[in-house]
């Protein structure tokens, strides 16, 4: 099968059709002993004693807590067939689920993947577990860009795992798209516009860094902004917009709302929108359901990573585990399973071409100089974003 390379929309819009369509090791840094007792769940790690310094005795389980639908699970079966280790695998819609979930006194969890921001706040609470990446024989076959990160300088606590852009996908055929492709937040704040498509559904996802991002780029303000009048505008933004959205969906929107067309337009993550894009592809038209644009306004661009709890009791397989997760192979598997980009630069043989080259993936130069980072907000201003959100999802 031929397919066409999936295109961006950025800028002034360019409207074409999408498409395209050794194992590892890891020592201790600080961990649990490799002398301890097994627990009756299999938790604690041991050790025989006998066995070299650099392969750890693993645990018999391992638990993983990751976004939704962020991991080929082929990746994971494979893992637990070659090492022995039964993956508990648990999901999250949103880093601020992730940050309560654990500050409410979870202490199962042993990997997770926050976003840049919430690195470095879940370092100040002391939630992670430090690392020593020179464990990491795989550490090398990332790509110096995304490491050490001002989220978290010399990478003392996570790595990189993908990386992906927040922009708006919208319904391929739809009649009001056709003569007006999104290319602006307006489409999805600007009430006068929703008015046009808002009864055929529209999903805003169900994450408060994300959203309110959003409207302060539509409002042509800071993503970071220190100033409270700001987050008080882009409330105000929200809720006039709010009556004409159908969802906050950020768990399962590709297959739930995307693919079944229950919505037409979506705030959505880059690879949720190229997922639903080849799972509605058609041969015969070489073309799927969904496309993708960033708007003129500017955009998101994150990077989650894959950190170790601090209340973890089987650091060693944890650090197995991520080391696996580096393995070339298995990075680019993974590539081509959830439609992010890939920090892995020895992946890139192992990924779909067609997808290396798709610029709604792996954006250029031109379009990345569109996108910001999300930061740590400021003390003052976090109970100020926790008020916003409750207004918006109360009202």
């Amino acid at each position: 099968m031929e397919k066409k390379i999936y295109f961006i929309l950025i800028g002034l819009l360019i409207f074409a059709l999408a498409a395209c369509g050794g194992g590892p090791t890891g020592g201790p840094a600080g961990g649990p002993t490799d002398t301890e007792e097994t627990d009756a769940a299999g938790g604690t790690e041991t050790s025989s004693g006998d066995g070299e310094a650099d392969e750890p005795q693993l645990a018999a389980e391992l638990s993983v807590y990751n976004w939704a639908d962020y991991i080929d699970q082929d990746m994971i079966q494979a893992y637990e067939d070659e090492y022995g280790v039964d993956i508990i695998y648990d999901e999250y819609s949103s880093n601020e689920d992730l940050l309560a979930k654990l500050q409410a006194g979870a202490t199962g969890y042993d990997v997770i993947f926050p976003s840049d921001y919430m690195v470095s706040i879940m370092r100040d609470l002391e939630l992670l577990h430090e690392i020593d990446t020179s464990q990491l024989s795989n550490f090398s076959n990332l790509d110096p860009q995304f490491l050490d990160a001002p989220f978290d300088p010399g990478n003392k606590y996570c790595i990189p795992y993908y990386w992906g852009t927040t922009g708006i996908g919208y319904r391929a055929g739809y009649p009001f798209f056709e003569k007006n492709p999104p290319d602006s937040w307006d489409y999805i704040f600007d009430p006068e516009l929703l008015e046009q498509y808002a009864s055929d559904g529209v999903n805003v996802l169900n994450d408060p860094r994300e959203l309110t991002a959003a409207a302060l780029l539509y409002l042509g303000l800071d993503a970071n902004t220190p100033n409270p009048e700001d987050l008080e505008a882009a409330r105000d933004v929200m809720l006039k917009a709010k009556p004409y959205w159908k969802t906050f969906n950020s768990e399962d929107y590709p297959n739930s709302l995307l693919i079944p067309d229950e919505v037409v337009l979506t705030h959505g993550w880059s690879g949720g929108v190229a997922t639903a894009y080849w799972e509605t592809y058609n041969e015969e038209t070489e073309d799927g359901n969904w496309y993708y644009a960033i708007p003129d306004e500017g955009a998101v661009k994150w990077l989650d990573n894959i950190c170790i709890t601090a209340s973890t009791e089987r650091y060693d397989t944890a650090m197995h585990f991520m080391n696996y997760l580096l393995e070339p192979e298995v990075a680019g598997s993974i590539t081509n399973y959830v439609y992010y980009s890939s920090p892995n630069a020895a992946a890139t043989e192992f990924i779909d071409p067609d997808l290396l080259a798709d610029p709604s993936i792996y954006p250029p130069a031109e379009i990345q100089e569109k996108l910001v980072w999300l930061t740590e907000a400021s003390e003052e201003m976090v109970p100020l974003y926790d008020q916003v959100w409750t207004a918006v999802k109360s009202q």
